[in-house]
């Protein structure tokens, strides 16, 4: 069996969190592949190396002297060298990352060195080989991750390498020049190791045991989930579930590799099971509960229009041509509604409206602001009768208004819509029916 372990920036932060890691590895023979984060913070008040870095390229990019940060960012990695007791100099990487930032070589190389000298570090702890990201994974000239390629070339590097430490978060685009992943990208680097080295299990390595059905900050003390599918969890990491990048999903998704998502400081628990599909019936009818806040509403009423070819078309066009992403597209006989985030609505809220006027010919548009969208989401709600009425229920008991609701064939998910002010008591009303009122 092979398995490609990732650990996140809170796994990594200081020497005693490093020797946590080295000893769940050294556990467990399978474990492989290593993909590092850079150091997180070691407490609440601390910074993230990562932040440390862009705000030593900022005044560089400035003209400004940045030694000071630079020697603070060196400290750290330091600290956790002489903490591990490690036989390692990064002075010459340093040299490097100093010449680089003079020579304005950019945010993403910036960002890149926090997750290259961790990998470093790693590497020599666990003496595995050290494989540079930006040799493995590849960009186009846009900027566009390339699969394919990164796949080809991986899968080659890695054939006769039984165990390496590929650093997280970045690669590069054909001319060398370093492009990261958006925030949080060391989960999709796991992912394309994962695939590239056809291995049994993704374990990826937080500070959290898995998925929880709701957001803790909103629901006190909410049960974890034991075994989510891919779909599910798309649905929930899209609408805020943030223990996982959602894009990480989509390469081991392909090869029908599982995900496990365990705890670096509690190694004992089970975690999160992320699979193709599961027999395993949920524990509650849903399997969790997501949303976000927002959004805003432009209502569109004209007569006799489900009649009329086009008019939907007719109506995004003008969001298309403004440049603005629609959420949700609920409608009625003469009635059509466009859920988008109001912060890109905002700025462009007149050309939008003018745009469906001139392309639509509406009797009558009509901006509601300030909702929010929440997904309750489970394979268990296919085989229940009677889910969206228990969601119905809960809200009015709860005296929160539904401003929309739409709902996708497969069954899996229901999007509700509700004001800003009602959200987290949504989200309590819908957590107290399915999860603490079990029928």
């Amino acid at each position: 069996m092979k398995k490609v372990v990732k650990f996140g920036g809170s796994s990594l932060a200081s020497a005693e969190q490093f020797e946590k890691v080295g000893a769940i590895i050294r556990a467990d023979k399978d474990r492989r592949y290593v993909v590092p984060s850079a150091p997180g913070k070691r407490n609440s008040k601390d910074t993230k190396v990562t932040d440390m870095l862009y705000g030593a390229y900022a005044l560089a990019e400035a003209g400004k002297n940045f030694d000071k940060e630079l020697d603070d960012i060196k400290a750290r990695y330091q600290e956790i060298i002489d903490g591990l007791k490690l036989d390692l100099s990064l002075e010459k990487e340093f040299e490097k990352v100093k010449a680089d930032f003079k020579a304005k070589a950019g945010e993403n190389y910036a960002a890149s060195r926090g997750e290259y000298l961790n990998g470093i570090i790693m590497a020599k702890y666990l003496d595995y080989e050290f494989i540079d990201a930006a040799e493995v994974i590849f960009f186009d000239e846009e900027g566009n991750f390339m699969p394919d390629k990164t796949d080809e070339v991986l899968r080659a590097r890695l054939k006769d390498c039984e165990r390496a430490v590929i650093p997280g978060f970045y690669g590069a685009k054909l001319d060398g020049t370093i492009k990261t992943f958006s925030r949080g990208g060391s989960d999709i680097t796991g992912s394309i190791v994962a695939k590239a080295a056809k291995v049994d299990v993704y374990e990826n390595w937080t500070d959290v045991s898995g998925f929880l059905v709701a957001d803790p900050r909103v629901i006190d003390n909410p049960k974890g989930i034991e075994t989510i599918t891919y779909r599910e969890l798309r649905e929930l990491s899209y609408m805020g579930a943030s223990v996982l990048h959602e894009d990480a999903i989509f390469p081991v998704r392909k090869e029908g590799i599982p995900i496990n998502i365990r705890n670096t400081n509690a190694p004992q628990d089970k975690g999160t099971w992320i699979v193709e599909d599961t027999c395993q019936r949920s524990k509650y009818t849903i399997t969790g509960i997501a949303g976000k806040k927002g959004f805003c509403a432009i209502n569109i009423e004209k007569d006799g229009m489900n009649s009329e070819v086009g008019f939907g078309r007719k109506v995004l066009q003008a969001f298309e041509e403004n440049g603005i992403s629609f959420e949700h597209v609920p409608s009625g006989i003469d009635t059509m509604t466009v859920f988008a985030h109001q912060s890109e609505f905002e700025e462009k809220e007149q050309n939008v409206l003018a745009t469906i006027h001139k392309l639509a010919s509406p009797d009558f548009i009509e901006l509601e602001a300030d909702l929010a969208l929440i997904a309750v989401v489970g394979r268990g709600m296919r085989q229940t009768r009677g889910t969206a009425g228990r969601i119905f229920s809960a809200l009015a008991h709860a005296n929160v208004n539904v401003k929309m609701i739409d709902q996708g064939s497969s069954e899996l998910n229901i999007i509700i819509g509700v004001r800003n002010d009602d959200f987290e008591e949504a989200i309590r009303a819908i957590y107290r029916i399915f999860v603490d009122v079990q029928l």
